[in-house]
């Protein structure tokens, strides 16, 4: 049996009311990614690049050593992926970080 709307109408439940109302969703576009990429330069220690990796992109020593010694012998590593903005962050606290510390390291970001 078909029930009645508060405005005295059928819901048309029973084939005599109004149509189904559909409601349509509305997705949530994926951002797009990023890549982090550091740059290899002949100045920077070593031990400086496996710092700022494991500071602003959360590795731990294995990792970070890993990533670094990608850089220094391809002359280029991927440091992470990530939003636009989470990635523009960490170029910049990398290249704020190196230039405090007086060294050239270059960081910069690209569509993933």
């Amino acid at each position: 049996m078909a029930e009645r709307r508060d405005d005295g109408q059928d819901d048309g439940a029973d084939g005599t009311g109004a149509g189904t109302a559909t409601k349509t969703r509305s997705r949530t576009k994926q951002p797009t990614p990023y890549r982090v990429l550091m740059l290899n330069d002949d100045y920077t220690p070593m031990e400086f690049v496996v710092l700022c990796l494991q500071r602003f992109f959360r590795m731990d020593m294995e990792a970070a050593t890993r990533v670094m010694l990608h850089v220094h012998q391809k002359g280029v590593g991927v440091c992470g992926t990530f939003s636009y903005e989470v990635a523009e962050t960490k170029v910049s606290q990398v290249m704020d970080f190196a230039r405090q510390n007086q060294h050239p390291l270059q960081c910069t970001m690209e569509k993933a």
